[in-house]
């Protein structure tokens, strides 16, 4: 067992991730250069009949920048463009692109996860689908990191009606009036005083309104509910609210919004996504079961039934991340540079390897994660007188693994034999 870790731990730093195909060589170092970013696209109301007000929230880190030394500190320069299409991602609706710097007083702050540079930029739109990119382009480093999102510009037209619910990190008020920040990255574990929200209603007449506020978990189950009754306004009505007594263990959740008559019926509704994830945890695992289950390539099953026999989810957790612990090669520091690898491939896998089932279950998926990307690949798609194929190729490993179509369907199957410590855990 410790010879597997040591090779596992060892395949995990040094191995290389590739960016877009699984390529060549020549394709592996910009893997993860990309500018992380994070966005929100919220709808409300711009006042006028049948157009939308859509606001873009831009949050970059300055971990994600590439710095340069200059007079004063460190410097980074990046450029954002938001580009609208028509639904069928053929026609450029509208599009905004401007230019941010970043500036540092020494090397610790550029690298810090608590800074970040947050912009808006609003859009008026009519009501209809659209497909959204926004992307992000370091002057620096010369890479891009971009999202792409299929977006429903919403109609608020209806005599009552309720905008997207934004998260909010803080709010304060001055002078009478609420400063606010967005909590656009959408964690809440770190919010000990509630969840503050704040959204928008419009209404032809004044009106009393109940309105409830429902915390469902990853299933739609409810696991909060609380009511408030308001009275609205003629027009527009702007509403900060703190959902108290809210604790969240890691996971995905939903917040909804009913508005209501006295006669407890509903009159209009929004729904908003958010999760919890405490430092440490990479940030694309939402889902502590599923980030247990796929432990599979890495330990063995008495330490995953270890950790799901927990009896709570906060015991569950506690195993989890001590089983992480014992592989971390820098322990002294915040970051787990095997952890955040490790998910980081399955992360690649599940982009680029399902098919109906999730790529990291899948045979080209095991292999990935457990050995990155290959050094070359040699693909088949369309030979005349065998199934699709590709062989991927490791010259470091001085191993070679070919995988074949079986079904046409992007179902590629493992036909090199299984051998070997490395593999002790496939099920």
């Amino acid at each position: 067992m410790k010879i597997f870790r040591y090779n596992i731990l060892f395949l995990l730093l040094f191995t290389a991730v590739i960016h877009s195909q699984v390529e060549d060589a020549t394709e592996q170092n910009s893997f993860g250069k990309g500018v992380k970013f994070y966005q929100n696209l919220l709808n409300f109301s711009s006042g006028k009949s049948k157009i939308t007000r859509l606001d873009a929230f831009v949050m970059v880190p300055y971990s994600s920048i590439q710095f340069v030394k200059s007079e004063k500190g460190f410097v980074g320069n990046f450029s954002i463009t938001v580009s609208i299409f028509d639904e069928s991602k053929e026609k450029l609706i509208t599009e905004k692109s401007w230019n941010e710097t970043l500036e540092a007083k020494d090397f610790n702050e550029t690298n810090s996860k608590d800074r970040y540079s947050l912009t808006l930029k609003s859009f008026y739109l009519s009501p209809a689908k659209y497909f959204i990119r926004t992307a992000v382009d370091d002057k620096e480093s010369n890479s891009e990191f971009t999202k792409e999102t299929m977006e429903k510009v919403r109609d608020f037209s209806n005599s009552v009606s309720i905008s997207d619910i934004m998260l909010l990190s803080k709010r304060t008020e001055e002078e009478g009036k609420n400063k606010i920040v967005p909590n656009i990255s959408g964690n809440v574990a770190l919010q000990k005083d509630g969840l503050p929200v704040f959204y928008e209603i419009y209404s032809n007449f004044p009106k009393k309104l109940n309105i409830e506020y429902v915390i469902k978990d990853k299933k739609k189950n409810s696991i909060f509910t609380e009511k408030q009754l308001k009275t609205i306004d003629t027009g527009k009505t702007q509403i900060f609210y703190t959902i108290k007594d809210s604790t969240f263990s890691l996971g995905l959740y939903y917040l909804d919004i009913y508005l209501k008559d006295s006669a407890d019926k509903e009159i209009a509704s929004s729904e908003r996504s958010f999760f919890s994830r405490w430092v440490g945890i990479p940030s694309t695992i939402t889902d502590l079961d599923k980030a247990i289950d796929q432990l599979i390539y890495i330990a063995s099953s008495k330490e995953i039934d270890f950790i799901k026999d927990a009896k709570t989810v906060e015991e569950k957790l506690k195993r989890y991340l001590a089983f992480w612990k014992k592989l971390d090669p820098t322990p002294q520091t915040e970051d787990n540079e095997v952890f955040d690898e490790y998910y980081r491939r399955i992360e690649y896998a599940n982009e680029h390897f399902s098919h109906y089932v999730e790529g990291w279950k899948t045979d080209r998926g095991m292999v990935f994660i457990l050995l990155g990307a290959p050094d070359n690949v040699d693909r088949h798609p369309f030979d005349l007188d065998s199934k699709p194929y590709e062989i991927w190729e490791y010259y470091n490993l001085n191993q070679s693994f070919t995988f074949v179509d079986e079904t046409g369907f992007g179902d590629y199957r493992l036909i090199t034999p299984l051998t070997g410590d490395l593999y002790r855990f496939r099920r």
